[in-house]
Formats: C-alpha cells, structure tokens, sequence
C-alpha cells in the first residue's frame, strides 16, 4: 500500500472519529508548533463544475445524463470523439488498433515446429500413449493440410528420430509410401477413431477400437425369403475347376544367391546372410526356396504339371480360379508400375497358353498393385480417387483380351477397382472383390474407418447377390484378402458387413467364396445369425483359402482342384497337390528333372471318415462344421489338418495344446470381428 494511500485512510478514519463524537478535529501542519481546525463534514454543490472543461458534447449541468466533456490528447492533439464514450452506443470491438497477427510460415518452418512439437508430445508425461500417438498425428494432419509437399519430409524426418525403420528413405520418401501417408493424414480422422487404430495396427500404441454398431436398415431391397426357394437339385455331373492362388513370380531371382538371408528378400544378388556377408551359405536353387518368392522355372514347372496331374491336357479345366498376387515381395522401392504390369502379362500369358482353353476368373491381390497393399477409394475424388486406375484399366484389357471377361462386365471393372460380376452360360454367376478395400495393410483403409463400406465394394456385392436370388441364380465369390480366420489379415467393420451379407444370401444364393492371401491351406465357415450359435444347424457358408504356389515362407508349393456339381455349383470334392521344395536343391546342375509335384490329399477321404455323409453330398459348411466337432475329439485330425495347411513343409510346427482349440475357433469366424471376440490369437499360421 503506497504512503498516499495509508495517509488518505488514517485521515478519514480519524475524521471519522471526531464526527462520531460530534466535535471539531485539530490536524497537525507541517510546522509542529501549530495546528488548524477542520470541520467534521462538507456538502458538495449539487451541478457540475462545468468550469473544469471547456467543451461538452451534451448538457453537463443536466441531471438525466453525465456529463460529456470533450477531451483532448496533448501528445497527439486530437480530440476523443464523443462515440467512445457514449453510454447509448457503446462501441464493440477495437478496429482501429488490432493486435498483429505472427508472419505467416513458410513452408519449411511448418515443418520444422510440426516435428517440434510431436517430439515434445513424445515426451509429455501427462499423456498416455495413445494420447501421444493421436496428438501427433494431429500435428501431421494439419502439416498436410497447410504444406502436403512437406509430408513426406516429416515422416521421414521421424521414421529416422524415432527409429522405426532401418531403411527410411526406401520406405517412406517420395517415391514410395510418403505421399500416401500424407494423403491419409489429410483425409483421416486422426483425432478419433480412425486415429486410434492407426496407432493401434501400425504402431502399437493404443488399443484397437472396438467394432462400430452395424444398422443394416436399408441395406437390403428384401427381407431374407422365408421359407427359402427349394434347392437346387444336383445334376450328378462334375465340372472341373483350377484354383490357382499366390504365384509371385519373381523374375529377379538369381540362381546361386543367398537363400538364406538375413537382409529382405532373398534369392537376390544383393541378398546376404550376416554369419557370411560375401559367400551364400545356402545358394538359391533354380526351382526356388523356402525364403524365397517363385522363379520362372517353378511358375512353367507348376503350370506344366497341372494338365498332367489332372488329367485336363486335351479339354482344359471348365474354369479356372486366380485369387491373387503375381508380384514379389519386393521392397517398395524396387516397386514400378512397368514391373506391375509386366508380371500381369507374363502369367495371364501363361495361364491362357498351358491350362488350357477354360476362362481364368482372377481377382486382384495386395501384391498386385503399386505400391503394395495399396487401393484408394474413389470416394476421394479427383486424380486421388483414381490413382490406381492404371491399374484397373491395364489388368481389364488384359482380362478382355484373354476372353475371360465379357463386355458387358468390361467397364464396370475399370471404373470400379477391377471388382467384376460374370454371368456364365451353365447360370453360375462369378463376382470378383477387390479385397484390397478391406485389408489392414492397406493406409488408404484407414480413412473413414469406422464406416464399413467406404469404397462401395460391399454395395456392388449386395446388389448382384440381389439381382442373382431375383433370378434364381446361384453365386460363387472371389478375392484375395481373407475376410475372417484369425482376424489378423482383414478389417473389422467391412468384413462384419460382408458376413452379414453372406448370412442374407446363404446357403440358397451363395455357392462357395475363394480367397487366398495366406499362402496356406484354410477355410471359414459363416454361421446364422453373425455366428451367435455355432452348430450343424447353423452353418450356412464356406469359404476355401488356396494353397499358393510360392513357398514363401517355409512352405511347400501347391494347388487344388475342385470337382463341383454343374447345377448346385457345390463342391463335391477336392484334391490338392504339393511339390517339396526341400528337394530342389538336388536338382541343381542338371536339366534331365524338375520339381515333382504330387497328390497330397482328397478333401473327404482325409477328413470324412467318421461322418455320415452321402458319397454325393456337397463338401459344405454343414459337413466342414462336422468336421470341426471331430476335431475337437480327434487331436489326430488337427495334426493331418496342421500338416496340410503348409502343404506338407518339413519345417511347419505342430499344432498341439492350446492350438488345437484355437485354430477350430478360426475355422469357425468368417470375419475378423467374430475371430478377435472369439479366438486366442497367436496360431493361424505354420510360417
């Protein structure tokens, strides 16, 4: 408190005194010696002192207002207006002096403060991890929305900081995956849920998010007819049908390179082991390795084989099933579109010159575009939208001039992710998915991901399956990508709608659904009622998972054939064949053999002993869910099962213990979702 202030105070309070006592007060003055008397109080004139200014913009001496003086600045001799202090209109805001705003930034220091602060985020103790993760992709999403040409800079700058990879630059700088991050982080919600499980799939970070609630109001044109149609009934003639899955075929492989590498992939000239940097230790046989993609020589000896082993080298196949991926597993930086379209033209190619005169129904994998694992909705718009369209467009033509795909399905398949629906003359309908749109893998999946049909992939499905039960057609289903087993392949939200899907349309529409993917022998069934009673009863779909011809990784090469009634379009049965790629190394420096392939299994004889079952009746989900009870009894039928889904490979595991249990769970979830409530994970593969 100032001296004035305290002064001011023990006057009025000693004033204050001597009036309560109703006496005069005596104040000192300075001079010691002499005092004055005050009196106790003073009335002030009732008008204002209007000599106090010269001017006024109102009355001051009237009573209804205060007074109004005008007033002048002597630094800047302007008067004040009477606006700034009318009590009628007082003035909002200040337009005359507004504080400044910051230089806007340039380009490169949004960069800079971008990774300044995910770096300080990274250290904030008041943030869990996840909070972390989130908030710095928030911080990359508005670097991308205000500077995309600076998104690729700092996700390498923080690839390198945070240690994520060992080859940044070949992941994710320019000509790789950096745009494409930068493109999800614009469009994504990164602040939400689509935020959560980036941060969840591809870091770690946070939990996944559960399912979003499925409404299927709409969805439908119909109600499921109840009764259903009757069945059709079998014709007792078999078609034969190829399902080939997986090639990669690798037309870098060097013969004598390192097959057992530590560094990417192997069978590469610059491909090493660590223990022997200059001398292979295990050099790449011609016909191919367990850690390695498939050479020409074992693509031309498979597809040599097949006619041979099938007993199809004068007729063909009636058709044949692709379920995906050409490719290699090349890094993305050795990824090119020539090198897309080139493997697409040599194995179409193949195909149509030694299996025979049979159409291929094929189906694009992740390994079939570039880069990898990559499709972008058309949603986005504009040249985002479309920027896989090479692509569709390219594999179409392909498709068209090989007379598999008809006209009438050309155009939809360019325009709409290579995603096709063939009508054949027997009246079975083949639709192909482009599965891609529901991978994990996939970034692009990763915008609007709590929808469950961003793409619109899944409304074409429904409404073909519509326009299929219309005209009592029955249906079998194509893709790549998995949409259940363990869960660990596929998104929740579209797979939950794509089983509801299949639950509307099965079994009386819905004959069989293929995929491959996995490179190993599996299968799912579909359940009524998104698989909330699991029984016999219940059982409605299967899906068959083909073997892949590669044998990466650590597996046999392999193929199946199916024999299918020509009016139900069931299956009846199926073989599969293997070659032991343990064996090439033998057939090295000398060319009077090549790789064996031989018969591996008959689907019923290994599987349907000691079930009742007609020698005729479809191998369908019934029958494959009386399967999955024997192995619950039978450890034995797990093991054959084990052994058959990496195709007999000396180096797969066995499946004992807490496996057993869980592998039959997979068996049973057709999508990831019914796969990650139901089933311990940890065991869907023998890799």
């Amino acid at each position: 408190m100032s001296v004035k202030i305290r002064y001011f105070l023990g006057l009025a309070t000693l004033a204050w005194s001597h009036y309560l006592q109703e006496s005069e007060f005596v104040l000192a003055t300075t001079d010691s010696t002499s005092t004055s008397t005050l009196p106790s109080s003073y009335a002030v004139a009732g008008a204002f002192p209007t000599s106090l200014y010269s001017h006024y913009y109102n009355n001051p001496t009237a009573t209804s207002a205060q007074p109004q003086p005008v007033i002048s600045d002597p630094v800047t001799h302007e008067i004040f207006p009477f606006s700034l202090t009318d009590p009628q209109d007082i003035p909002q805001y200040d337009t005359e002096d507004p504080h400044p705003l910051p230089s806007k930034a340039s380009s490169q220091m949004l960069l800079q403060q971008a990774v300044a602060q995910i770096k300080s985020i990274a250290v904030n103790p008041m943030f869990s991890t996840c909070a972390r993760c989130q908030a710095s992709l928030e911080v990359a999403k508005f670097l991308a929305l205000a500077a995309p040409e600076q998104g690729t800079n700092l996700a390498l700058t923080l690839c390198e900081y945070f240690n994520y990879s060992s080859s940044c630059e070949k992941s994710y700088g320019p000509l790789v995956l950096g745009p494409i991050l930068t493109q999800v982080a614009s469009f994504a919600d990164v602040g939400g849920y689509d935020g959560q499980s980036i941060c969840s799939e591809f870091l770690g970070l946070c939990p996944a998010p559960s399912p979003t609630t499925l409404n299927l109001t709409g969805w439908f044109a119909k109600p499921k007819p109840n009764p259903l149609p009757p069945p059709k009934q079998p014709s007792g003639q078999l078609l034969k049908v190829l399902h080939l899955s997986d090639l990669h075929i690798d037309p870098r492989y060097a013969n004598g390179a390192e097959a057992n590498c530590t560094s990417g992939l192997c069978c590469r000239d610059n491909a090493y082991n660590s223990h022997s940097p200059q001398t292979p230790l295990l050099p790449a046989p011609r016909y191919g390795s367990f850690l390695c993609d498939a050479p020409y020589s074992l693509i031309t000896s498979v597809l040599e084989a097949i006619p041979q082993l099938t007993g199809t080298e004068s007729t063909g196949f009636d058709f044949t099933l692709f379920t995906g991926d050409m490719l290699a597993h090349d890094p993305e930086n050795q990824q090119s579109r020539a090198l897309n379209e080139y493997s697409e033209v040599v194995l179409y190619d193949l195909f149509k010159r030694m299996l025979g005169p049979g159409p291929t129904y094929a189906t694009l994998g992740n390994h079939d575009t570039c880069l990898p694992d990559q499709a972008s909705p058309l949603s986005l718009g504009g040249a985002l939208g479309q920027q896989f369209s090479w692509l569709y467009d390219h594999v179409t033509a392909l498709w068209e001039q090989k007379g598999w795909l008809p006209e009438a399905s050309v155009e939809f398949s360019r325009a709409h992710y290579a995603a096709y629906m063939v009508k054949r003359a027997d009246g079975l309908r083949v639709i192909s998915l482009d599965t891609n749109l529901w991978y994990r893998s996939n970034y692009f999946n990763y915008i609007n991901s709590s929808e469950p049909d961003v793409s619109g992939i899944l409304r074409f499905l429904t409404d073909e399956l519509q326009d299929a039960e219309d005209a009592g057609d029955r249906v079998w289903i194509i893709g790549h990508v998995v949409s259940g087993w363990d869960g660990s392949n596929s998104m929740p939200n579209p797979t939950n709608l794509f089983y509801q899907i299949v639950d509307r349309f099965s079994p009386h529409v819905i004959a069989n659904i293929f995929w491959g993917h996995t490179h190993e022998d599996q299968l799912s069934i579909f359940y009524a009622n998104n698989g909330t009673n699991i029984s016999a009863e219940t059982a409605q779909a299967l899906s068959w998972t083909g073997p892949s011809v590669t044998p990466l990784t650590n597996l046999n090469s392999g193929f199946r054939v199916y024999e299918v009634d020509s009016a139900t379009f069931e299956v009846i049965e199926a073989y599969t064949w293997k070659s032991y790629v343990s064996d090439y190394p033998a057939l090295d420096l000398q060319t009077q053999y090549g790789p064996t392939f031989e018969f591996e299994y008959s689907t019923r004889e290994a599987y349907g002993g000691n079930i009742t079952w007609g020698a005729t009746d479809p191998l369908n989900a019934t029958w494959w869910h009386l399967v999955t009870e024997q192995m619950e009894v039978n450890p034995t039928l797990m093991q054959a099962f084990n052994s058959y889904q990496g195709k007999g490979s000396i180096l797969t595991p066995p499946c004992t213990g807490e496996c057993i249990p869980a592998r039959i769970c997979y068996i049973r979830s057709g999508s990831a979702s019914i796969a990650g409530k139901n089933c311990v994970k940890g065991y869907g593969s023998v890799q």
